[in-house]
């Protein structure tokens, strides 16, 4: 069995099938997936809508087994959910009833071990969340209800939701997908500066190319279900970035090799074409 010490994520061999009439019917949502993410490594994972790139996620955080296969996160195996981790949304999903500070505070009511040192800990608890309020701009917002936001504001008072218990590993579902492209770019150097300067591994699913180029240090291809990965894509292009490289022909140039990639797999492949192909 491969060493799974030197990778943060290590999927080995993952098949999934949602039920044991499917499983019966050898219908899978994802199959055969070896994936190797090093420690602090960004990667995004685009493709056709139904790939199973949400399955991939729900792998990944033990809110589901697989069929068959193994999956070490922080070289140890996942069998249940993980507390490591953090999420995000396409719908930022604050509780409308709490302030921005007690949205992001929630995870640490919550999650073990800050659950049982709250009280004791509230006032270290809240300087640590102003101080990634302030970091996504959102300082002088902590009192502010989420209807009282913006939808960019509401996303970066997620982000900062998802991050308040210093997880090892972020997961983001589509965090920018229902914004306008402005406040967009602008969050996507936000998530920039915070992987900077924390250095926390990130999977971004995502169906905007350009995002996925711009954040991530590999962008990994699904196909059509049941999901596999097709494609590895390096993303061999100087950090940091900002927003004037996605202007050059270097970026346009991966951003449309992929969308022909994800072109040809959104056609009805035949059996024979499926075998993984490495883009260098």
């Amino acid at each position: 069995m491969p060493d799974s010490s030197a990778y943060f994520v290590d999927f080995q061999n993952v098949w999934l099938a949602y039920n044991d009439d499917l499983l019966a019917k050898k219908q899978f949502a994802v199959e055969d997936i070896n994936l190797r993410v090093k420690q602090g490594e960004f990667i995004a994972i685009v493709g056709p809508s139904g790939c199973g790139k949400s399955t991939f996620m729900k792998l990944t955080t033990g809110l589901r087994k697989p069929t068959k296969g193994t999956i070490f996160v922080d070289s140890q195996p996942v069998t249940g959910p993980l507390k490591i981790s953090g999420m995000a949304f396409q719908a930022p999903s604050l509780l409308p009833w709490r302030t921005t500070l007690d949205n992001v505070l929630l995870p640490l009511e919550i999650v073990e071990p800050y659950r049982s040192n709250f009280k004791a800990k509230k006032e270290e608890y809240v300087q640590r969340a102003l101080l990634l309020l302030k970091s996504v701009g959102l300082e002088g917002y902590a009192d502010q209800y989420p209807w009282q936001l913006s939808g960019g504001m509401q996303q970066r008072a997620s982000i900062c939701r998802a991050l308040i218990h210093e997880p090892k590993m972020l997961l983001l579902d589509e965090p920018f997908g229902a914004l306008d492209a402005f406040t967009r770019e602008e969050l996507w150097c936000i998530l920039r500066d915070l992987w900077t300067t924390q250095k926390f591994n990130v999977i971004l699913v995502t169906h905007d190319l350009r995002e996925s180029v711009f954040l991530a240090d590999t962008v990994y291809v699904m196909s059509k279900s049941p999901g596999r990965f097709m494609v590895t894509r390096e993303i061999n292009l100087p950090r940091p970035r900002d927003l004037e490289i996605t202007y050059t022909p270097q970026f346009t140039d991966i951003v449309h090799e992929l969308r022909g990639h994800i072109g040809a797999i959104r056609q009805q492949l035949s059996p024979d074409s499926r075998a993984p192909t490495i883009a260098q």
